[in-house]
């Protein structure tokens, strides 16, 4: 019997996870031919979703809990339950009732047709406008750094084969990067048509500022296409300077009296001196991840782990969280 294990980066849920967990369990009791265990990940939410999560599990033994000490993001609790996770298959979606989990079959039915990767596709999304502009721009960043192909939709309700989650947890640095994970380990993905319902409650807790940060995330950990497009712009700003220079030259040689316009000059020392600045502060990004990288920042730092069915100590990888028995501690 094939395990399916699902994983839920939980934040500002506490009312919506038991929804989403009952949900799961009337899906599984009509697919019977998998046992699975279900992984809720707090990403130190300030409501008492954490306090949800320990009620869960107290209820079935096959819920593990796992609470971050401070606020890692969505694509840091989406590793955290990567690694925890045991299943053939490992099935990745949201806390807030906007993925249907009961409709977890059609993605399962591509991983046995023989697929490593499905995400699932939605036919009309019910995410605000600026939730909506921020998943296009992410679509856009995807498929012009990370080779994305231009068919392939992705979302944060997508399953894959155990082989991919193994390749996906070995990366430890400390900006993780779920879509260019999996683009890194197959490209033998597909999308399958899934409902997007309303959310239950509250709003989306992606910011601006967090947007950027997952854009910044995505372009630099897994693609040097920003560093060769500044080049790129440094080689043509040069061009056309040069030109420019000829320019003046031959336009004074015809016309002596033609004054040096000084509107022109500052436009050219403005110009190329933004050009500058831009490829100095990309440079700047690359070398301080590499700082960062290099100083061993974690990924995450786990608090506390809950529920009769969590990982033994040990199992967890040097650099991604603090394990039990030392910062943390164990709930039964």
């Amino acid at each position: 019997m094939k395990k399916l294990s699902f994983v839920i980066p939980c934040y500002r849920s506490e009312h919506t996870l038991p929804h989403v967990v009952e949900e799961i369990n009337g899906k599984m009791r009509e697919l019977s031919q998998y046992e699975y265990e279900i992984i809720l990940v707090n990403d130190c939410s300030p409501d008492n979703t954490m306090e949800t999560i320990r009620q869960l599990c107290r209820v079935q033994e096959n819920i593990k809990g796992i609470g971050f000490a401070k606020n890692f993001g969505q694509h840091a609790a989406l590793m955290a339950g990567l690694r925890q996770s045991s299943g053939d298959y490992v099935v990745c979606l949201d806390d807030d009732g906007q993925t249907p989990a009961d409709q977890v079959d059609r993605l399962l039915d591509k991983l046995e047709e023989g697929y490593d990767a499905v995400y699932a596709k939605y036919g009309h999304k019910h995410h605000s406008a600026f939730r909506n502009v921020g998943s296009r721009i992410n679509e856009l960043m995807a498929r012009v750094m990370l080779d994305k192909p231009a068919h392939l939709y992705v979302s944060s309700y997508f399953a894959v084969k155990r082989f991919v989650v193994e390749d996906m947890v070995r990366y430890r640095n400390s900006y993780p990067y779920v879509i260019g994970l999996v683009l890194r380990a197959t490209k033998n993905i597909t999308n399958v048509p899934v409902d997007h319902r309303d959310r239950e409650e509250g709003t989306s807790g992606y910011t601006l500022k967090k947007l950027m940060g997952l854009w910044f995330n995505g372009f630099t950990a897994f693609s040097v296409k920003p560093l060769r497009i500044a080049t790129c712009m440094g080689g043509f700003s040069a061009v056309a300077g040069f030109l420019y220079g000829i320019y003046t030259i031959i336009k004074r040689w015809v016309n002596p009296e033609v004054p040096i316009g000084f509107s022109s000059t500052m436009a050219a020392i403005v110009f190329f001196g933004g050009m500058i600045m831009l490829m100095l502060g990309m440079i700047g990004e690359y070398i301080g991840r590499i700082y960062i990288s290099l100083n061993n920042s974690p990924q995450y730092v786990i608090r506390e782990k809950t529920g009769r069915g969590k990982a033994e100590p040990g199992q967890e990888p040097e650099g991604c969280g603090k394990e039990d028995g030392e910062q943390g501690r164990e709930t039964p």
